[in-house]
């Protein structure tokens, strides 16, 4: 059966990579090997080039991702194309995604409390969490932790374990919900050392320092027992 080989989850800095065309449809390919993200987890997918096309959008269905492409010289299966991924874009994405996982991993270990979503744009995102109220100065105080921990420079480090050994470890689902499907037989683990461990399947920096800092934007109130907290990150690494 033909699966796309998902590259970014075992290496997040691959900027670019050669592949096979394996499935045409409309103006999308599917390639047997890929370094772009494809949308899901509440992580937008990635931009940039196939060859002389650019990617606009990038859709996994089943075990095949998909890439729409740009005008450009049309490609047939079996074609060999070279990848380039909008690398700039893709890195504030994982700085930005890491920064989740902190503010995630701050609140977890402080509160307890679970994750019930969360979305994210370059340098910027939202979380929602199970808070019915929010703490008493809460922003200032989750925003201190937080920068604390990403000026800490903890490694991050990835792993995959078997399905039936990362659920039974019930700190490795963080949200309410699992939404790992029942097809999935391994699990990858993104561990931020000494802070946070979770099942994740997205893109993060090497180390939390690499994320540079966050301000707390906004605090909503999202209905009984469901509060948004909106984060900025900023200071660009080495800034």
């Amino acid at each position: 059966m033909l699966a796309t080989e998902l590259l970014y989850l075992r290496d997040a800095y691959l900027q670019t990579f050669d592949a096979i065309v394996i499935g045409l449809r409309d103006e999308a390919v599917a390639l047997d090997r890929t370094a772009f993200y494809a949308t899901g987890g509440g992580q937008p997918h990635d931009l940039g080039t196939l060859g002389d096309r650019s990617v606009f959008d990038v859709r996994k269905e089943g075990d095949l991702v998909w890439h729409t492409l740009g005008d450009g010289e049309p490609l047939g299966v079996g074609d060999a194309v070279h990848g380039s991924i909008d690398w700039e874009r893709r890195h504030r994405l994982m700085r930005t995604h890491t920064a989740l996982h902190v503010l995630c991993g701050v609140i977890w270990n402080a509160w307890r409390v679970p994750v019930t979503g969360g979305n994210m744009e370059p340098l910027s995102a939202r979380m929602d969490f199970e808070f019915d109220p929010l703490p008493e100065g809460f922003g200032p105080r989750v925003e201190e932790l937080v920068n604390a921990e990403l000026a800490a420079a903890r490694p991050i480090e990835v792993s995959f374990l078997s399905r039936r050994t990362a659920l039974a470890d019930t700190e490795l689902i963080r949200t309410k919900v699992s939404l790992i499907p029942e097809s999935v037989p391994e699990i990858r683990v993104v561990d931020i050392v000494g802070l946070d461990k979770q099942a994740d399947g997205g893109t993060h920096v090497a180390r939390t320092d690499e994320v540079g800092r966050v301000r707390v934007v906004k605090l909503e109130n999202k209905g009984k027992g469901n509060k948004r907290v909106r984060i900025e990150v900023t200071d660009a690494p080495g800034t």
